[in-house]
This record gives structure tokens, sequence and C-alpha cells, in this order.
């Protein structure tokens, strides 16, 4: 069974392109150790941007169940990988996802799905975590959702201030999460062990 993913259209110009970027570099293409850089590296791309492919909407909508639950629903600590747009260097961390259902809930193996899809692409944190809200407040109708996003920045921490240790938080919420009582309840939870 090969665990070989598809690749979309375009991986042999792409590979071609990144072939001039090591000449553009000072590096030789031709050498031992770089004869099949610009192939995997064109592979690497095509996953690590595989969302532009993918509809998160209809992940959620793959997995919806009518259910009177209406409290809080979390999913913590989900690990992403994503890279920055301006540099194209990876940024890395969990986010937090809540939701309080309205009538439907989703599998939770699907909001993580999500952020997978949204993070799979050329990113800035913000934009990052306003889709996931958006796209869960628009597939589920849901009395509120939030989203917390912790990252550390390569960019921040390979070149420019060189900041080691910063990590960057940003969050979205709405309905329900609008009142400071409800968003308080969902950080105390999303930080406690």
């Amino acid at each position: 069974m090969s665990t070989e993913p598809e690749y979309r259209e375009g991986l042999d110009e792409l590979a071609a392109h990144y072939k001039e970027v090591l000449t553009l570099l000072g590096e030789d293409p031709e050498r031992e150790g770089l004869l099949k850089t610009p192939m995997r590296v064109a592979k690497a791309m095509q996953v690590l941007t595989q969302g532009y492919s993918m509809d998160a909407h209809e992940v959620l909508r793959s997995a919806l169940f009518k259910e009177n639950y209406s409290q809080m629903v979390i999913v913590k600590d989900i690990d992403f990988f994503s890279l920055c747009e301006h540099h194209m260097l990876p940024f890395y961390g969990k986010a937090h996802v809540a939701y309080i259902p309205n009538g439907y809930i989703t599998g939770l193996s699907k909001i993580a799905r999500v952020v997978d899809i949204y993070a799979h692409r050329l990113q800035v944190q913000e934009r990052m975590t306003l889709q996931i809200k958006e796209c869960i407040e628009q597939t589920l109708h849901p009395l509120g959702v939030m989203v917390v996003v912790e990252a550390r920045h390569m960019c921040m921490q390979m070149r420019g201030v060189e900041k080691q240790n910063s990590v960057t938080t940003t969050s979205d919420f709405s309905g329900a999460f609008n009142q400071a009582k409800t968003r308080q309840e969902f950080m105390n939870l999303i930080h406690n062990s």
C-alpha cells in the first residue's frame, strides 16, 4: 500500500522553478545532493498547500447530526502547521475551537479537519482564525463559535527580530461568546489540563 499522496497538476513545472531558484541562490542543481531536491520541494509545497483543493464546509456537512445538545463543545489542542504568506516560512501551534450547537452537531474529527484545511494554505494567523470561525458558523449555524490560535512563527525566529520564544495568540468569536462570562468559561477550559 502506497502512502504517496495524489499531487495536483503543475508538479513538473513547479519542480523546474525550484531548480531555477537553486541556481539563482548560487547552487548547482546538478550536484548529487540536489538532483532530486526540486521535485522533493515541489511535492512538499503541494502537500503543504493542499487546503486550496478542499472544501471545509463540505467536511462539516459530511458528518452533520441532529442533536438537542446546547452546551459548549470544545476541541482543544489541535496541532497545526502552516506557511506564512509573507515569507513562506512555517508557523505552527495549537488551535482551540468551541461551538454551542443549535440543533446540529458535527463529528469531532471534522473540527480538526477544518483547522487543517485552512492551515494548508499560504496564510496569516489572523485570517486563518477568522476562516475557521466563519466556516463553523456558516455550516452549523450554532448559537456561538469561538476560536483561539496560539502559534510560533519561524519568520520571527529565523530572520528579522529573531525572537525565539514569542508566541502569537489570535481569537475570534460570535453569538453566545459575545458574553464575557461565556468567553471566560471557554478560556478557563482550554487552559486547564
